[in-house]
């Protein structure tokens, strides 16, 4: 290792700043972005807006509010629009920013807080989300107003009133749909509904925000025509069905009435909408209903004004990303992101023509915006460097960087290179993985080896995987080797590699993995004996059953996984989701579901197993960790069972920093008394 460097280490997380909604202004001169990082002292994150110019020469903080996202230009670049929880509740506020120094002005005042703001095109009215129930909607309607408080003291004891009528609304909790559950809380029966409120004039005089819908069930981010009179939308076309979000469908809503107009039909599952620039052409994304998680979602497109559905990329076998359709200025193409053999690229198409890279190399595009002179604006992901914000001029192949938060701290700590591999299945199947070595590495050396499997099972892993960068360099600069893979299942290598799991979770995956893992032992750089695995959610059941299908790993960390497929499909928000992945539900078909369980073959587990899992996760609830611990606790295996409150699924990439950093040294820790220093 460099003397001029040091490991890194799990505080790291602390010094981490990640980059979030870039917003190119309309005259192209600037970038609005959002730089968020874990707070060590409050144990929370913060989030505030900068602005970046196209040059890159200034970069400066525009606000300070803590909780600040989602920055909308207007249309004629004097304000910036921002959602804001620094009074509470996230509520829509208004900067000047062509009068420096000028304050932000709150917009709304939504009892449950608002989402998803997008300017009208001619810069006087903005839409947003915003939750409400039907007795909401119905007071709303009949004009039913809460009075002013006379005081503080009112205000105060108004909301406290509130707040217990919230409570006891639920106690008893009656159940009627699926999903209940979401995230880390029950779902109140509030869904999303479109308002549309007035910006009013420069003096601060506003007007109320006025819904347009009235459907229970969540509508997606609205999105404008050019003609400034309808609006677009994605929402259930069944919302009384069983997970109602996978039967959705492209709406059109008329701004004077509130009138819906469905654009496709029932034999897809649309995502997106995307209004040209111009005409009445709308772009967005669908998939077939049968097989959802398995499919690729598509780009097509359909007049706004109803009629036939055009396929765009049928032949380009990659998944468009969700939320990632923009159209060029001129509207003669549309950029998305996609994923594809081990990176997240942008690309660019032009109807009748197929899809064509912007740029490439080995990176992770998260978000970007589109100037009005096709120029892009977009955050990174790379190996060297896990967040950074870069500019790309129209007709360039070259990104320039526009800003690094991270400069300081890389230039600190050893980042290792992530060495590409590309082996071949035993049927002769094509695999891409790759392996990261120790920074203390020398010709001749062996290392432990820990094997990472990504979650999904339709994901896709990338040495610029944003949520792994820290742990995979953690355990380098721990003196282990790290490996990842992307076995069958997973996203980025066409619709086919997608379904192969079908019916075979774990038969499929683990061959291909344990195949990437001969090959980087047949390399001579890794301690055969010394061998680890670690994963979490669909990575946490292949953890599982590894180890209960083999016995050559020393130590096994599986985090927030599925480990009965039978007890999955009754608790579980998402229970249609297993019926997509299997021929067969618990009561159809339970020996199908039992036979591909890890829990089934518990017996055979001898690998210590850390079992780490987060009490509010509905989406695995908790309850599959804690049969897994019981099966292997009850018969004296080697297994120790980590819970951590208030957490949810998403653990390890958002919940609270001093979890996250806690689970990583608790992983490595287990690591090195089972492999790294066993005997």
């Amino acid at each position: 290792m460099p003397e001029n460097k040091r490991p890194v280490t799990a505080e790291d997380l602390f010094r981490l700043v990640v980059v979030e909604e870039p917003r190119i202004s309309p005259d192209g001169r600037y970038v609005a972005w959002v730089r968020q990082q874990a707070q060590k002292f409050s144990n929370d994150y913060r989030r505030d807006i900068w602005l970046s110019s196209r040059d890159g020469a200034t970069c400066v903080q525009l606000t300070r509010g803590g909780a600040d996202s989602s920055p909308r230009w207007s249309p004629d670049g004097r304000s910036l629009a921002f959602v804001s929880a620094r009074s509470g509740s996230a509520q829509l506020y208004l900067l000047p920013v062509a009068a420096p120094g000028g304050e932000a002005r709150q917009l709304t005042n939504m009892p449950r807080g608002v989402s998803n703001p997008v300017w009208s095109p001619d810069g006087r009215r903005i839409a947003f989300l915003a939750p409400c129930n039907e007795e909401e909607r119905k007071r709303e309607d009949q004009g039913v107003k809460e009075p002013d408080a006379s005081d503080e003291l009112a205000a105060r004891h108004a909301a406290e009133r509130l707040a217990q009528q919230e409570e006891q609304s639920h106690d008893p909790r009656v159940i009627r749909h699926i999903p209940y559950r979401e995230g880390t809380t029950f779902r109140d029966g509030r869904h999303a509904q479109i308002y549309v409120i007035e910006v009013g004039d420069a003096d601060g005089a506003t007007c109320e925000a006025r819904r347009l819908t009235n459907v229970a069930t969540d509508y997606s981010s609205p999105a404008w025509e050019a003609d400034g009179v309808h609006l677009l939308c994605i929402r259930s076309a069944h919302p009384d069905r069983p997970e109602p979000r996978r039967w959705t469908s492209l709406y059109r809503i008329d701004l004077d009435d509130g009138a819906e107009t469905s654009l496709t039909g029932d034999e897809f599952n649309c995502a997106d909408a995307a209004p040209a620039p111009a005409g009445d052409q709308v772009a967005f994304l669908l998939k077939a209903t049968s097989r959802q998680p398995e499919r690729l979602y598509r780009l097509a497109l359909v007049s706004a004004l109803g009629g036939e559905v055009q396929v765009l990329t049928e032949v380009f076998d990659r998944q468009v990303d969700e939320g990632s359709l923009r159209w060029s200025p001129d509207g003669r193409s549309i950029v998305f992101s996609a994923a594809s053999d081990g990176s997240r690229l942008l690309w660019r198409l032009r109807p009748g023509d197929e899809p064509e890279a912007l740029f490439d190399g080995t990176l992770e595009v998260l978000d970007y915006d589109l100037a009005s002179d096709g120029a892009v604006a977009c955050v990174i992901s790379s190996p060297q460097d896990p967040s950074a914000l870069h500019w790309l001029d129209a007709g360039s192949q070259s990104l320039r960087n526009l800003s690094r938060p991270n400069a300081d701290l890389l230039d600190e700590i050893h980042v290792q290179t992530a060495r590409e591999q590309h082996y071949s299945a035993e049927d002769g199947t094509a695999l891409q993985g790759w392996l990261i070595l120790p920074p203390d590495h020398e010709e001749g050396m062996q290392h432990p080896l820990i094997v990472h499997i990504h979650g999904g099972p339709q994901m896709m892993y990338s040495p610029a995987n944003p949520p792994l960068w820290l742990e995979w360099q953690l355990h380098a600069a721990n003196g282990y080797a790290v490996f990842f893979c992307n076995p069958r299942g997973s996203d980025g290598y066409g619709e086919a590699f997608r379904m192969a799991l079908h019916n075979a979770w774990g038969e499929v995956a683990q061959a291909d993995i344990m195949a990437g893992v001969d090959h980087v032992i047949a390399g001579g750089q890794i301690d055969p004996e010394r061998l680890a695995v670690t994963g979490g959610s669909y990575g946490g059941y292949m953890t599982a059953w590894i180890i209960g299908h083999s016995d050559r790993f020393r130590a096994a960390v599986a985090q927030r996984g599925v480990y009965n497929l039978l007890s999955f499909y009754g608790v579980t928000d998402i229970p249609l989701f297993l019926s997509d992945q299997f021929d067969g539900t618990a009561t159809q078909d339970p020996g199908l579901l039992w036979r591909h369980s890890p829990l089934a073959h518990a017996d055979d587990i001898a690998t210590p197993l850390l079992i780490i899992a987060s009490e509010y996760d509905y989406r695995v609830p908790i309850s599959e960790s804690e049969q897994l611990f019981a099966y292997i606790n009850l018969r004296g295996g080697a297994v120790e069972f980590v819970r951590y409150p208030r957490e949810g699924h998403e653990h390890t990439r958002s919940g609270e920093p001093r979890h996250r950093t806690d689970g990583l040294q608790r992983a490595l820790a287990w690591f090195d008394r089972h492999c790294k220093n066993a005997q």
